[in-house]
């Protein structure tokens, strides 16, 4: 069953993992864990913009990054989640871009270290992320969007059994091509009718 708590208490707690903001003390961890991991990560994020500052190598880019994450918090437009295993930070789950009125729609995004990839820590914290989405700030509705031949990505929504909605072609641009995305998306009805099954495998 889904443990109890305060709704929309920080930090967000699975079996193994924790999630709660990302603050500029975490940038020691955050510039090893990207750097480390940089081939493995940027084929599959958008190109970083010519003369924007690099969060990986500016700890003061960086905390501008976490500021802007905390004024979306604020503002209730986004929630950006450090996964963090045995105090280390090992990836992000971020729930954004949040639409209220008759949509009540995020989407999600994640990566993960690929030192802890293959260990079912990012279907936990998907999973943490959705009770969040659903529970606590009341969406109606998530999606994600893969590219398709990511299939460490792919692997994350399966596990779960998230349902394919279908593609969509040359939806965004990655590492500087305009690439097709595969859309899987959860609804608040689905997560009721499935919560405590998720709950107890993941939970």
């Amino acid at each position: 069953m889904i443990r109890s708590r305060e709704p929309g208490a920080l930090p967000l707690l699975g079996k193994r993992i924790l999630l709660r903001p990302l603050v500029v003390e975490d940038w020691n961890q955050w510039t090893e864990v990207r750097a480390t991991n940089d081939a493995w990560l940027t084929r599959w994020e958008p190109q970083r913009l010519s003369g924007q500052p690099d969060v990986v190598r500016s700890r003061s880019a960086f905390g501008s990054r976490c500021a802007a994450r905390q004024r979306e918090r604020e503002l209730g437009t986004g929630y950006g989640f450090g996964v963090f295993h045995d105090g280390s930070l090992i990836g992000e789950m971020n729930v954004s871009s949040i639409q209220r009125g008759p949509f009540q729609n995020a989407y999600v995004g994640y990566w993960i270290d690929q030192r802890a990839a293959g260990q079912g820590f990012t279907p936990e914290a998907l999973v943490v992320a959705m009770r969040f989405s659903f529970e606590d700030i009341k969406l109606h509705r998530l999606q994600i969007s893969i590219i398709p031949r990511n299939r460490a990505s792919r692997r994350v929504v399966e596990k779960l059994g998230i349902r394919l909605e279908g593609m969509a072609e040359r939806y965004l641009e990655i590492n500087g091509e305009w690439e097709d995305h595969l859309r899987y998306a959860i609804t608040s009805e689905e997560w009721q009718t499935r919560r405590d099954e998720l709950a107890t495998a993941w939970l």
